[in-house]
């Protein structure tokens, strides 16, 4: 929790369309998990800003497909879409994501794996349209508590952020097992800016966000939060919801 705290210090949020702390388990060999991811944002951005429409009222629907390969490979494909006030619903891009694992086998201390995503997003959604994460991943569950860390590193290919190289953008999760099947926490997401100096606290993103998650199955994943934004340059309200099912052949 002191860690916690100090990461609120300064930080910058994901985008809207995924909004989730990453697990170092991979979906198993065989298997594939299809995921809906639902965000709207509740306060946001009222005006266009370089271009980009206004972020307020905005629905987010993001499939996600994710096949297992092995027990240390997997590759997800996502399709975002935005439902604009007094619009319709449009599409915003394409992502993939490989994802190699330390296989369990291995009995680690904690959880380990890299995830690395790439692809197009639309301008008047993103300045930067074309861009690439690479995100470490760690985690460990002792007890009924489980901790979560990614330290991602983000990469614009195509855009105005292109000259700012690699920057910074920490998530965190903590959550703890009021039950068997229900578990409660919160989930931190950010970015300091360029790794070679960070951006002034007023123009970096925090988003904190109060979330349960249900383990009613091993075939069902079902995550929903609230996010609050704390900087001025952070949506200030976001709902979230992630439901998921696993498909074994």
């Amino acid at each position: 929790m002191a860690f916690f705290a100090i990461a609120l210090a300064a930080a910058r949020a994901q985008g809207n369309y995924e909004v989730q702390v990453y697990g170092s388990d991979l979906v198993p060999p065989h298997n594939t998990m299809v995921e809906l991811h639902s965000n709207f944002t509740v306060q946001g951005s009222k005006t266009i800003i370089d271009g980009m429409l206004p972020t307020e009222h905005q629905e987010h629907e993001t499939l996600e497909i994710t096949h297992g390969w092995n027990d240390w490979f997997e590759t997800g494909l996502y399709q975002f879409t935005d439902h604009q006030p007094g619009g319709g619903w449009m599409w915003v891009g394409t992502h993939i994501r490989p994802r190699v694992a330390v296989p369990e086998r291995y009995h680690l201390p904690v959880g380990i794996s890299l995830s690395t995503e790439i692809g197009y997003q639309r301008a008047i959604f993103s300045a930067d349209t074309w861009t690439w994460e690479i995100r470490p991943i760690v985690d460990k569950k002792l007890g009924r508590w489980y901790t979560a860390f990614n330290p991602s590193l983000d990469r614009a290919f195509h855009g105005p952020d292109t000259r700012r190289g690699l920057e910074f953008s920490p998530n965190f999760k903590v959550s703890y097992d009021v039950t068997p099947k229900i578990a409660g926490g919160l989930e931190y997401y950010g970015a300091l800016g360029p790794v070679t100096g960070f951006d002034p606290l007023r123009d970096q993103q925090q988003q904190i966000v109060p979330a349960i998650d249900l383990n009613v199955s091993p075939k069902w994943e079902f995550n929903f939060g609230v996010g609050v934004g704390v900087t001025h340059g952070t949506d200030h309200l976001l709902v979230k919801m992630i439901l998921g099912y696993r498909l074994s052949r």
